[in-house]
């Protein structure tokens, strides 16, 4: 019912910066939150940072915060992570997020392909 495509990753410095972007299709209108997940090797997928569509509050997780910017652009349908002053334990594959509320109010996780983040020390 959605389909997630993200793109912006790729190889840093550390204390460089990046930029993700997740262009969103399909029945946007049911997406209830949209935010971005990262899995490192050996590691469980984690949450990063998380915008709901209602109100546009956002969570981000302790180890980003003050770093990360999570924003969305409701003309565009896309949801973006600016990632500033990166650190080698940063470095993942980011997944694009939404979680999508059908009629009957169940809700499904839907994923993207993923981006790579690699940040040199």
């Amino acid at each position: 019912q959605v389909q997630l495509v993200e793109s912006g990753g790729g190889l840093v410095q550390a204390g460089g910066s990046l930029r993700l972007s997740c262009a969103a299709s399909g029945r946007i209108s049911m997406i209830n939150s949209l935010g971005w997940y990262r899995q490192a090797p050996g590691k469980q997928r984690e949450l990063v940072a998380l915008v709901t569509s209602d109100d546009g509050i956002t969570n981000y997780a302790d180890s980003v915060k003050g770093r990360f910017t999570i924003s969305r652009d409701d003309a565009e349908n896309t949801v973006a992570l600016q990632m500033n002053n990166l650190k080698p334990e940063d470095a993942a594959v980011y997944y694009c997020y939404a979680k999508w509320k059908d009629f009957g109010g169940r809700l499904y996780n839907y994923w993207g392909q993923g981006t790579q983040v690699t940040v040199s020390s």
